[in-house]
Order: structure tokens, then C-alpha cells, then sequence
């Protein structure tokens, strides 16, 4: 059995796994092959991100048992790129080969009142919650849950599997439309801000924090990510604090987001973790020295983690394919010269064959060590892509 506290170093030229072919994996791939390494990603669709540019794209189920053989067979360490691969699937894996994070951390962070409550018992405060079982929870829960929002336990994400409600009424209606499936429900904050903290955890037990992001999510979807603010302020080095506590209590190995609200009496409360690199840590690629990605790859092969310190203030734009089309519905390609004109603009996208609304198809970086430069510049790319973009005190 192969274990993530076996340090041994996976030396370039040797494979790295990946379960996932997400633009994640796609990333993680780059950062990979950058390094020296071979990549294998095992992912069901045939046109994944991740696959297209993998040396090995493995074409099967998550729990396709033969496949999961096949890649623990060519890889000397393996990691994931989503939350919802299965937890059993990293549990077979992690019995023959380093698996990070490992299957049983992940599984915890999968279901919410899980994750709810091992946060809570790592000493980081989370908003007053409910566990939603049965229909006799939502009648059982306190009237200052009021107004809330109730979240299914499992496979929610970019807002999917969430309904705000003001009333018990509300709620129970809620947990009818979805299907009676285990939920949370969590009182509604007065929030100011939200942020999110990236951290490698190395096999060693070392840690590397990003600086924070300011979050700004529409729909539910991340649309505008900021990485400007100075680090080193209370607040910020608190909820840095907490991230690590969380990673150290989960015992995991790899790169993980903890998400962070800030309420009107600068209370932080940790909202959820992803036990992946983030969307909100993409500014790492272009504006820190080692970036999520490479930090993932560091972790698993064994190798000593890199700098996460930025050496430039950073906007990210997440790039979904609404902005494909013009007022009429029609296709229309972005005007990706004029975007590249900015100084500073750094354009990745994702290699996905069809932009459809909503769908995450890339993201720019912008840089520049001026606040109000920055601003201006990311103002500048946002009119050109039809994105809304708002100024913001960055100093």
C-alpha cells in the first residue's frame, strides 16, 4: 500500500495521474508536462478539456474498476481535479498507489453536513446550521434560521442545488423540489465581503498560502476574482489561520480552497471547502511564482513546495460562453486582439469545443502593480467582452 506520508520523490519523466478532465485537469496537465512529467487522466468524455492534451486520456467511468487498475498500474501518484469523483474510487487508488488528498478527506468535504461539521470541530466558526434529513428537520429547525438558504448535502455546486427561503414554508416547498434529499440549511448572514484562501499542504505536513481573493459570484457562478488587497492585515492572516487549521485537521495533502464570508462586524466565517485547486486561485497562474497548479503537481510527486507569494495585483474575469453570442442569440467569436492589446491581460482558455451559456470556457488574468491602473485595464478588457465589471477600493 502506497501512502501520501511515503515521501519518496516521483523524479520528472515518471507519470502523474489525474481522475478528472475538467479545465482543472487541462491546467494541472500544463503545469505537469511543464515540470518534465508524463500525465494520464482518466475522464469519460471523449472531448474533455484535460484529455485533449494529456499524453494518456483513459475513456471510462470514475468507478470503472479496470480503468482505476490501468491508471494506478502507470502512475507513480495520482490526484483528482473535482470534489464529486467518487470517494471509493481515491480509496481502491490509494491502496496501490500516493493518492492525494487522500479518498477519506475527500469524502468528508463531499457532503455538507459532513463538512459543516468537521469545520466546526477544527475551531472555525460557520454560519448557524441545520442538518435537513427529513421533512420532520425542516419543521424541528428554529424560527433564526429564518430567513436561510437550504443546500442539498451532495453534488451541489456553482450555486446548483440552492434555494433561498424566507420562510419554514418556503423551505419545505424547497426540499420537495428537491426530491427529499439530505440538505443543510443555513441562516442568511449580512455579508461585506466574501474571500477565499488557496493552500498547498506538502507530504512534509509544510504549508503555502495564497493572498486572499475577493470574490464576486453572479448567479452563483464566480465572475470576478481580485487578488490586490494586502496580505498581511488581521483579517486576512486570520483567515489564512484557518485554512491551514482546516487542512492540518483534515490531514491533507495537496491544494485546497477554503471560502470565507466577511459579515457587517468583520466576523469571518468559513463557508465551504474545495479539496481541488479553486477558480478564485487562477490569478496564481500569472501573478505568483508558483502557481495552484504546479503546487499540485509538487505535492504528489514529493517535491518541495514552491513560493506562493504574488509579485504583482491581480483581476481575474471568469470567461463563461454567454459572451459568444451577441444581443440577437447569434454566435460571434470574442474580439480576443483587442483584449490582448491591454498590457497585462493574460487570456487562457480551456479547449472546449462549445460555448453554451453559463459554461466556464476560460478566464483572464489581469496585472499591473498600480490599483488604479489594475482597474482601469480590467475595466478596459470587461467592455470589450460585454462583462459587468465594478470599480472597487483596492488600497
Amino acid at each position: 500500500m502506497s501512502k501520501a506520508s511515503d515521501v519518496a520523490p516521483v523524479l520528472p519523466g515518471e507519470w502523474l495521474g489525474m481522475i478528472g478532465g475538467g479545465q482543472l485537469g487541462r491546467m494541472f496537465c500544463h503545469a505537469a508536462q511543464g515540470l518534465g512529467y508524463k500525465v494520464a487522466v482518466l475522464d469519460p468524455d471523449t472531448q474533455s478539456p484535460a484529455g485533449a492534451v494529456a499524453d494518456l486520456h483513459i475513456c471510462a467511468a470514475y468507478d470503472n474498476e479496470n480503468a482505476l487498475d490501468k491508471l494506478a498500474a502507470q502512475c507513480q501518484a495520482i490526484s483528482t481535479e473535482f470534489e464529486n469523483v467518487p470517494a471509493q474510487s481515491l480509496i481502491r487508488l490509494g491502496a496501490q498507489r500516493r493518492v492525494t488528498p487522500s479518498g477519506e478527506a475527500v469524502a468528508v468535504v463531499q457532503d455538507r453536513v459532513q463538512e459543516k461539521a468537521f469545520i466546526r470541530s477544527a475551531g472555525v466558526p460557520v454560519a448557524p446550521y441545520a442538518p435537513i434529513l427529513t421533512i420532520d428537520d425542516l419543521y424541528a429547525v428554529p424560527e433564526s434560521l429564518f430567513p436561510g438558504i437550504l443546500k442539498v448535502a451532495r453534488l451541489g455546486y456553482d450555486g446548483k442545488g440552492q434555494a433561498r427561503v424566507a420562510t419554514r414554508d418556503e423551505a419545505l416547498h424547497a426540499f420537495s423540489d428537491f426530491r427529499g434529499v439530505a440538505c443543510v440549511l443555513e441562516a442568511l448572514q449580512p455579508l461585506k465581503d466574501e474571500i477565499s484562501i488557496v493552500v498547498a499542504r506538502g507530504l512534509d505536513g509544510n504549508v503555502q498560502s495564497y493572498m486572499p481573493s475577493h470574490n464576486e459570484h453572479r448567479d452563483g457562478i464566480l465572475a470576478v476574482s481580485t487578488a490586490a488587497v494586502n496580505k498581511q492585515s488581521e483579517l486576512y492572516q486570520k483567515a489564512a489561520q484557518a485554512a491551514e487549521s482546516i487542512a492540518k485537521a483534515l490531514s491533507y495533502h495537496g491544494v485546497l480552497c477554503v471560502e470565507f464570508f466577511i459579515l457587517d462586524d468583520n466576523t469571518l466565517l468559513a463557508n465551504e471547502i474545495a479539496p481541488r485547486p479553486h477558480n478564485s486561485g487562477h490569478f496564481t497562474m500569472d501573478a505568483c511564482f508558483s502557481s495552484q497548479f504546479q503546487q499540485q503537481v509538487r505535492v504528489m510527486a514529493g517535491l518541495p513546495l514552491g513560493d506562493a507569494a504574488s509579485h504583482t495585483p491581480s483581476v481575474m474575469l471568469n470567461l463563461l460562453g454567454d459572451i459568444w453570442f451577441n444581443e440577437q442569440g447569434h454566435y460571434q467569436e470574442p474580439d480576443w486582439a483587442e483584449v490582448l492589446r491591454v498590457p497585462g491581460a493574460c487570456l487562457h482558455l480551456y479547449g472546449k469545443t462549445e460555448a453554451r451559456a453559463g459554461r466556464k470556457m476560460g478566464h483572464i488574468n489581469i496585472l499591473d502593480a498600480d490599483p488604479l491602473s489594475l482597474q482601469s485595464k480590467t475595466a478596459r478588457v470587461a467592455s470589450v467582452l460585454g462583462i459587468s465589471y465594478e470599480l472597487h477600493d483596492l488600497v
